[in-house]
């Protein structure tokens, strides 16, 4: 298998809350025109999706991506395993990741996957009529958006995914290959770790008086910015948690528990 091949297969595309079938079946047909098959549907307003007779006829030769979608109840799910997370956004949020051009995260996600031995990659859709949330765009460690007619800059779910496939496929090919210098032992954390490390450090911070969970101030939103763009590694967040447990609670206090603790030689 080449390394073009193993790529494509841990990238995977997820849509929120779709309300139409009809985009679920166009958007496996994207999919499998651009040669892509991971798509994710995170509880959809039609839980028969796969059997819509629209959406039957809309994915055509995608109908096995169609069948072999995945349902998930939610985003967190649907991020198990990931790596690395773009979320398909109009604007840029306030408190939310940076925003970049497609074509860049797609040459990221190609960047991320060449130095990572595991871990996926994912590109997230809103709903048709919403779009994201923001909690569910503060999931993902950067926004990205198709460079459309600021006037009229609508897509469709479909058409997005299109584009989006498209463009990956284009970097993963070679073409648009971004420079790395991450260490192939130093991959990033997946996005599970990331999630049980910000309720960590909220802990934490809270347990110094730092941050008061009835009034945040933005305060965590701000943070889960600034370690989005920084994507720490493994060790790095064991680094940070240990930080964080000594925030909660002093060394020389641990290491009295932890002999007061022990049995009798």
């Amino acid at each position: 298998m080449t390394a073009f091949e193993q790529h494509v297969r841990r990238v995977r595309f997820v849509l929120v809350t779709p309300s139409l079938p009809a985009n679920v079946g166009a958007a496996a047909r994207a999919l499998r025109t651009m040669g892509f098959a991971r798509l994710v549907v995170v509880a959809p307003e039609v839980a028969a999706f796969r059997e819509d007779a629209q959406a039957l006829a809309l994915a055509t030769h995608g109908q096995g991506v169609l069948q072999a979608a995945e349902v998930q109840p939610s985003l967190a799910a649907a991020l198990a395993g990931v790596q690395l997370a773009f979320a398909l956004t109009g604007y840029a949020r306030e408190f939310g990741p940076p925003l970049l051009d497609l074509r860049e995260a797609a040459a990221q996600a190609r960047a991320a996957l060449d130095t990572a031995a595991a871990g996926d990659v994912a590109f997230v859709f809103g709903p048709e009529r919403s779009g994201l949330l923001n909690e569910d765009v503060a999931r993902c460690q950067a926004c990205c958006a198709i460079a459309a007619d600021p006037q009229h800059g609508s897509l469709n779910l479909a058409q997005a995914v299109q584009v989006t496939a498209y463009e990956c496929r284009w970097a993963l090919a070679g073409a648009a290959a971004a420079a790395h210098s991450r260490f192939e032992e130093d991959a990033p954390a997946d996005l599970a770790a990331v999630e049980r490390f910000y309720e960590h450090l909220e802990r934490a911070l809270a347990a110094i008086g730092f941050h008061d969970a009835a009034t945040p101030r933005r305060l965590m939103a701000r943070l889960r910015r600034l370690f989005g763009r920084a994507r720490p590694s493994a060790v790095e967040l064991d680094i940070l948690r240990g930080v964080c447990a000594a925030m909660e609670q002093p060394k020389r206090e641990r290491a009295g528990r932890t002999r007061s603790a022990a049995p009798p030689a």
